[in-house]
């Protein structure tokens, strides 16, 4: 489903304005190590979770998916009882079904939960994947909804977020108080701002940490969400449908907001990997491989 997305964009940008609207007027910071975490909790997890409120109304209207409420053909008629089996079979609410105009092979799933979720696939991947490829795509999206991959991500996001405002109050107002010292007039509006810039600063740096740590679990969890494609549309059409992947000559240009919930993450190296929401592909094939033609629903 929820590497770096507008998801972690968004939560990123309401705990940063939260936060500076915090530290501009000084919220939590005479309460104590009680008092501070609990506002860091709030501002943490609150972008966290509108993120999360939103991902739907993001994934749309950033993408153009067109929600099939009536088929209008043959494929759309085939799509919409292929997530509706599967839905059925994993033991959650029938997703919205999309479509949106790509072409780039990839499909992507989100929703705030597993019973309100939105399934969309590219015009690319209709285009050129078999109906079996399709299937286990699909499998692979409904497997993350049934997983509740987007939840756990905007949890582990909140937590992390929480401490990044946490720490970051707490060493700019360590500097803040150091320079204070050296300071004749006493708290100020100086004092006030290095706390603020010194916040936003350490709010950037541990963010970008705090994210290396989602994209980890992300990748994590894309091993699972093969594990499902493989059980609900068969090991090897699984491992079709990712090798057809592998071959696509187009960029994956998902939007932001819904990267990491693509079935496709592209490709970087170096540094740059600790960022990417999914594994390379050849290893994702080589873990099915090793595991039972019969996978199961972790």
């Amino acid at each position: 489903m929820l590497r770096i997305a507008l998801f972690i964009g968004t939560n990123l940008a309401i705990m940063v304005l939260l936060g500076l609207i915090g530290s501009i007027f000084g919220v939590g910071r005479d309460s104590g190590l009680g008092g501070l975490l609990l506002m860091s909790a709030v501002i943490g997890m609150s972008g966290s979770f509108i993120s999360l409120f939103l991902s739907k109304w993001m994934a749309k209207r950033s993408t153009g998916a067109q929600v099939i409420a009536q088929p209008r053909n043959q494929t759309e008629a085939w799509l919409f009882e292929t997530v509706r089996r599967q839905s059925e079979r994993v033991g959650i609410g029938m997703p919205e079904v999309a479509v949106y105009e790509a072409s780039e092979m990839n499909a992507f799933a989100t929703g705030w939960n597993r019973n309100n979720a939105l399934v969309a696939v590219s015009t690319g991947l209709l285009r050129n994947m078999g109906r079996s490829e399709v299937e286990a795509v699909l499998a692979h999206e409904i497997s993350h909804v049934a997983n509740g991959d987007m939840v756990t991500l905007t949890l582990i996001q909140g937590v992390l977020n929480t401490f990044v405002v946490f720490i970051s109050n707490i060493v700019a107002s360590i500097v803040s108080s150091a320079l204070r010292r050296n300071d004749d007039d006493g708290p100020g509006v100086i004092d006030s701002l290095v706390h603020t810039l010194v916040y936003m600063a350490l709010q950037i740096v541990l963010g970008l940490l705090a994210s290396i740590i989602v994209m980890w679990f992300s990748r994590r969890r894309e091993y699972r969400a093969d594990a499902g494609g493989a059980d609900l549309a068969g090991r090897d059409s699984m491992i079709a449908a990712l090798r057809r992947l592998a071959g696509d000559p187009n960029d994956h240009v998902l939007p932001d907001e819904v990267k990491a919930f693509g079935i496709s993450g592209g490709k970087a190296g170096g540094l740059r990997a600790l960022f990417l929401t999914h594994p390379p592909i050849a290893d994702r094939i080589a873990a099915l491989e090793q595991m039972p033609r019969t996978g199961v629903v972790g």
